[in-house]
């Protein structure tokens, strides 16, 4: 069988918004999912199509048809993605960005990969990474691998800042992450934080909105689309992005557009299937109250959007998301974004909903409830999943 090994492409998106739906409605992208027996990453003879695999433009999602093919109707947000099925690896990428031509054709590569009911996981949050704190980037992949994980996610705010810098500084910092995450034996799945978003603290950045970059675009342009899903072993895993944007200002926040997305690419799993949510902004957290609430500074807790208040560190609508999810078996949701350790049950009942916060690999937090650096190891047992073991990362990389 063939492992995966983390990949990740650069590719220029043309046409990026604030909202992230991009121009040319009318453009084509239809292609083929295939099983790449070889791992070359190229079609060939024998090689057939695999039917019923979840592609998307992040606004439409359609399953491959008996010959794997499959048609969108738009460019959507300029990149489009295969949901990876289980027991198979997207060696060459699970995402590309769609060309700006009329018509696009674009196929995905998939290739057999061992995915047993049982297995490991690691969830990380809050890399920041920037040139001074490569030794603890390099501490957490060095983690990864010694535990040897089936995979890592790792939710949001994977660099120093794209908020209110220029092109060249953000370029460099996402640069720096997809360097280091490609030394990794393990498969990293990247989620976006609000220090990914480029230049929207415009006052500071000088970036204005029309640059082909801002706001999600660079993400895209780097990491591919910042919502998808793929599965693993018994387990449908979706990384949401819980960063919206309002003028300057970044906070918790599930816009229509993926919400739409979201129940769509639920309607292609059957009813009660187990789901896994990766997302940096938490739905719920109790370090809000332990920390207190502030109206002063760069990021106060509340915000107002259209004459009304909502919440800017945890996510004002997730009875939104809870409503899109409540036929399937919601068991585990993972976020970031505090920079501390946390669990949170809000029912005794059988199945319900855990939320679990990372802490930062960045560095430990020292305020009135300190947490530790480290990450987050779970062991999977078909749809089971447990409550995770904390994994420190060595003080010693600090600085």
């Amino acid at each position: 069988m063939i492992q995966p090994r983390v990949r990740i492409f650069v590719a220029t998106l043309a046409f990026c918004t604030l909202q992230g739906v991009t121009s040319g409605a009318d453009t084509i992208v239809n292609g083929i999912v295939f099983d790449d027996r070889n791992g070359d990453g190229v079609r060939q003879t024998g090689e057939n199509g695999i039917a019923n695999v979840a592609v998307s433009n992040q606004i439409d999602v359609v399953a491959t048809g008996a010959d794997g093919s499959y048609r969108l109707n738009s460019r959507g947000t300029g990149v489009v993605f295969v949901s990876v099925p289980r027991g198979k690896a997207a060696l060459t990428g699970f995402w590309k960005a769609v060309p700006a031509s009329d018509a696009a054709s674009i196929d995905f590569a998939l290739a057999p990969t061992a995915d047993p009911d049982d297995f490991t996981f690691v969830h990380a949050s809050d890399t920041h990474i920037h040139e001074e704190s490569l030794p603890r980037m390099k501490a957490f992949l060095g983690l990864l691998d010694s535990r040897k994980p089936a995979f890592a996610v790792v939710t949001g705010d994977l660099i120093r800042d794209a908020l209110r810098v220029d092109e060249g500084t953000a370029a460099r910092l996402y640069d720096l992450y997809v360097r280091e995450v490609k030394t990794s034996t393990t498969p990293i799945w990247s989620d976006p934080g609000n220090h990914e978003n480029f230049g929207i603290e415009r006052h500071h950045s000088l970036v204005a909105k029309t640059h082909p970059l801002f706001g999600k675009g660079m993400y895209r342009k780097y990491l591919g689309p910042n919502y998808y899903s793929f599965n693993r072993g018994r387990i449908h895993f979706i990384a949401l992005d819980t960063v919206d944007i309002e003028d300057l200002w970044y906070y918790g926040h599930v816009d229509k557009a993926q919400l739409d997305w979201l129940v769509k690419d639920l309607a292609l799993l059957p009813k009660g299937t187990t789901v896994v949510t990766f997302n940096h902004i938490p739905f719920l957290s109790s370090r809000t109250s332990a920390t207190g609430y502030t109206d002063t500074g760069t990021a106060p807790s509340l915000i107002r959007i259209n004459d009304r208040m909502q919440y800017r560190h945890i996510v004002s609508n997730a009875t939104d998301v809870f409503r899109a999810l409540k036929d399937y078996n919601f068991t585990l949701s993972l976020s970031g974004h505090n920079h501390a350790f946390e669990r949170l049950l809000l029912s005794p009942l059988p199945g319900a909903t855990r939320f679990h916060l990372a802490a930062a690999v960045i560095g430990p937090t020292n305020d009135v409830v300190p947490s530790p650096s480290g990450v987050t190891l779970y062991r999977v047992r078909g749809d089971v999943i447990d409550e995770g073991e904390f994994v420190a990362i060595d003080p010693a990389a600090n600085r």
